[in-house]
């Protein structure tokens, strides 16, 4: 890069690696502004994309775009610049989540650039994992990715990992009987053949992966009660590794650190040959959410449950096209 102003071009390939990233059942609920004289982009919620039952609060919707805004400061950072970055900076305004100047020339955020080649290869898997550990250096590493974008991540073992699982489990009940579920997750699942019924968001049927037949893995499952033709069963990792990602405090600027956090720990899981999952049932619904914690400390709030492991990797999911979230301004 050089000094001189970014090429719309330039611009909309940022924006299109920021957009890479995950948000609940693929909603995608980020806009993106570009000041060409300050070199600043500003990362806006979409508030026509919330889910009303799943995500009343938009707590959920704030993590999807930290992790878009995660994947811009990569992007950002890959291409030279530093990315200087502004976590809610007009009280006036709660659609503006974050401002990104880009400043400077290969200086701080070093630990960003190298995750750029991630971007693009993180899919949600929704496959069977291996039931091999993941080593404890990766772990740690993991750990240590969280703690740079001001959250905290730990794996559930023994009991605890138990009652997770426990939590899950009737989260699933709660949402095979609950109409809110039901309409949340039809407005954003797509069945049929893409080719014929294609949109830029959602969760794809050919995203769903397989029916479940047996094991413990948390997975959703995405059809619900509906008929998938040809869709298979079979059987789920035994000892699902489960990670849970948690804030100190629970406001609208932690839920933003959580998705950056979220979204560095994937990037960083992917460039070491792990593929990854959401597990997000249990914090749709508060009672159940709180139970989560660590049962250690009895403090933090579980923002995200990420399965982890070694399996398949997860296919490519429809993004909205970049001119529709995107204005250029001088």
């Amino acid at each position: 890069m050089s000094q001189r102003a970014l090429s719309p071009e330039r611009v909309a390939t940022l924006v299109r690696d920021a957009t890479a990233a995950p948000s609940m059942h693929n909603a995608q609920p980020w806009r993106f502004r570009y000041f060409q004289g300050s070199r600043t982009f500003h990362v806006r919620a979409d508030l026509g994309r919330t889910m009303p039952h799943a995500d009343p609060d938009t707590r959920a919707l704030h993590l999807g775009c930290g992790a878009a805004l995660l994947n811009l400061r990569v992007a950002v950072a890959h291409g030279g610049w530093y990315p200087a970055t502004r976590l809610l900076p007009d009280p006036a305004d709660p659609t503006l989540l974050a401002t990104v100047q880009l400043t400077g020339f290969g200086s701080g955020e070093s630990n960003l650039a190298p995750l750029y080649p991630a971007i693009h290869q993180r899919h949600s898997s929704r496959f069977p994992f291996e039931e091999t550990e993941i080593p404890e250096a990766v772990r740690t590493a993991l750990s240590d990715a969280a703690r740079l974008e001001g959250a905290s991540l730990s794996f559930a073992t023994a009991w605890h990992l138990q009652q997770v699982l426990e939590l899950v489990e009737e989260a699933e009940a709660r949402n095979r009987t609950d109409p809110g579920s039901d309409e949340d997750l039809a407005t954003w699942t797509r069945t049929g053949d893409p080719s014929v019924h294609s949109t830029p968001d959602g969760v794809p049927e050919y995203a769903f992966g397989p029916r479940k037949r047996g094991g413990k893995a948390p997975v959703r499952d995405f059809a619900g009660a509906r008929s998938v033709p040809d869709r298979t069963a079979t059987a789920f990792e035994r000892s699902p590794q489960l990670a849970l990602l948690s804030t100190s405090r629970d406001r609208l600027e932690d839920w933003l650190h959580a998705g950056q956090a979220m979204q560095h720990v994937l990037l960083l899981a992917t460039l070491e040959g792990l593929s990854s999952s959401f597990v997000t049932q249990a914090l749709e619904w508060p009672d159940l959410r709180w139970p989560l914690r660590d049962p250690m400390s009895g403090t933090g709030h579980v923002q995200m449950v990420l399965r982890l492991g070694y399996g398949p990797k997860g296919p490519d999911t429809p993004r909205r096209p970049v001119p529709e979230i995107l204005d250029i301004q001088p």
